[in-house]
């Protein structure tokens, strides 16, 4: 971070803003612009700069300024802009530095000139997108063919007192960065290497740096505790499940909120088989575990006066000699019987498993995240999760608290007229029904739970693609700011 005038900043970028229809320029552009003379308000006049969200006017400033090169970005209109505009413009504009091999950008913040989302919280967002940006997978190149040239990005601070402000926003930004990518890496990780045990061997690996617990549970574990529900979505394939649970206790804390992931390392469908031109991307089937691991992560850092117990219930599912088959009935770990009539359906039965075992460990809240039904991608596309829920309090946060780290979640009916088609004449619910394909998927695990407070979050559309704070395709980790926002603000 700097505290010097915007002209003074030595870079090969320094990123401004302004707002559509203003009058003025902000401080720091004005100062710019009274450097060069009027240049850089000539330019956007030239340029047709309107202040629109995510527009960028580029200008040469010459040796009137320390920066190379001056990028002017958009933020729509001021009593408009929030979090999610001013996360997507400087998204745009670290990619458009990027592309002409920028090695040093310097980010004049929203905040410094009146922004409302505040000093801190801006800090926060901008330094997570920026390292955000430029993320690509790459692991299993033997070389990139672009690496990011950034490689630094400086915040110009408001004004001294608002110095202590961004800094724990820079910190906390860089801790959520790191989660994501984290979780990113997990996700895109091709399922030979990313298996059940890889996911365990990762949640180890966050308990010894972080000083967690950590339970792992084999098949003959989980046989004894009657976690029947896992057991028989993994028993068509050769790979052993795992049942993962790692605990962040915080001293003193009145509330332990419980977060599982769906961890499907890959989803062949059973023998209810998917076509082949949508598996390749079953790999992805487990990015609620890349995002529950990634979220615990980053609560062990930030250290909330919340208990926290992440689960994943981690298999794959196969279409093997002995696997699951139509027409089978399962006791589950709640003691409830499910008549399976689609083995496709395996999210919502290992999902159940798990919050009953989470309720079982007399919890507060349970929110379960899952790349659940691809009904919910129909409905909602690619850039919202839905969300269902008991406590319409819980419905509330969570919204909020995914706004504020630009991930959108639109809240669904728990209608209870739909609950009814998932009845079965000769067991205590069948796993599956077509209708309103999303609820009742969500309405199967909450047959599961008996009085915890309990949220749902579908991410099947959200949790891969082309996000706007993504320079490359794959995995978003979409989810984490969601989880990590709403225990560390008061869950």
């Amino acid at each position: 971070m700097t505290s010097g005038p915007a002209p003074q900043v030595e870079c090969d970028v320094l990123i401004l803003s302004a707002f559509e229809g203003g009058e003025e320029l902000p401080p720091p552009a004005a100062a710019v612009d009274q450097a060069t003379g009027g240049g850089l308000s000539a330019l956007m006049s030239r340029e047709k700069f309107e202040g629109k969200a995510s527009q960028i006017a580029e200008f040469t400033p010459g040796d009137a300024v320390a920066a190379h090169k001056v990028f002017v970005i958009g933020l729509g209109k001021q009593d408009e802009c929030d979090l999610d505009t001013v996360l997507k413009a400087t998204a745009a504009a670290i990619k458009k530095a990027a592309g002409i091999s920028a090695g040093k950008v310097a980010i004049a913040p929203a905040c410094s000139f009146g922004g409302k989302c505040g000093c801190g919280p801006m800090a926060e967002a901008i330094v997570s997108v920026s390292l955000l940006a430029g993320y690509k997978f790459v692991a299993h190149k033997t070389e990139d063919p672009k690496p990011n040239s950034i490689e630094t990005i400086e915040l110009l601070a408001a004004c001294k007192a608002s110095e202590a402000d961004m800094l724990a926003g820079i910190d906390r930004g860089k801790v959520m960065a790191e989660a994501v990518c984290f979780a990113r890496d997990l996700t895109n990780t091709p399922a030979n290497i990313a298996t059940p045990e890889y996911l365990a061997d990762q949640a180890r690996r966050i308990a010894d740096d972080t000083g967690l617990s950590t339970t792992i549970l084999g098949p003959a574990e989980m046989a004894e505790m009657d976690m029947n529900l896992v057991l028989a979505v993994a028993c068509g394939s050769d790979r052993e499940p795992r049942f993962i649970a790692l605990k962040y206790e915080a001293a003193g804390a009145a509330k332990t909120v419980a977060i599982v992931g769906k961890g499907l390392t890959f989803d062949a469908g059973g023998l209810c088989l998917k076509p082949g031109r949508y598996m390749d991307s079953m790999k992805t089937d487990m990015a609620g575990a890349g995002s529950v691991l990634a979220a615990i992560k980053a609560i062990a850092a930030l250290k909330p006066d919340v208990n926290v117990l992440c689960l994943i219930p981690a298999t794959e599912n196969m279409p093997g000699g002995n696997a699951l088959k139509p027409g089978d009935i399962v006791k589950a770990f709640s003691g409830k019987s499910v008549e399976i009539n689609d083995t496709d359906a395996e999210g919502r039965l290992i999902l159940a498993d798990a919050v009953a075992y989470a309720e079982r460990e007399k919890v507060d809240e349970i929110i379960d995240i899952a790349t659940l039904t691809g009904a919910c991608e129909v409905a909602l596309g690619k850039n919202v999760a839905g969300l269902m829920a008991t406590d319409q309090g819980m419905i509330e946060k969570l919204i909020a608290a995914g706004k504020a780290g630009g991930e959108k979640l639109w809240q669904l009916p728990l209608e209870p007229e739909y609950e009814e088609t998932l009845s079965s004449d000769i067991a205590d619910m069948k796993n599956y029904a077509p209708e309103a394909g999303a609820i009742t998927a969500a309405q199967f695990i909450k047959k599961h739970i008996n009085g915890t407070a309990w949220a749902h979050i579908d991410i099947a559309g959200p949790s891969y693609g082309e996000s706007p704070y993504m320079s490359a395709k794959g995995a978003t980790g979409f989810g984490v700011y969601t989880l990590v926002n709403y225990i560390t603000n008061g869950a």
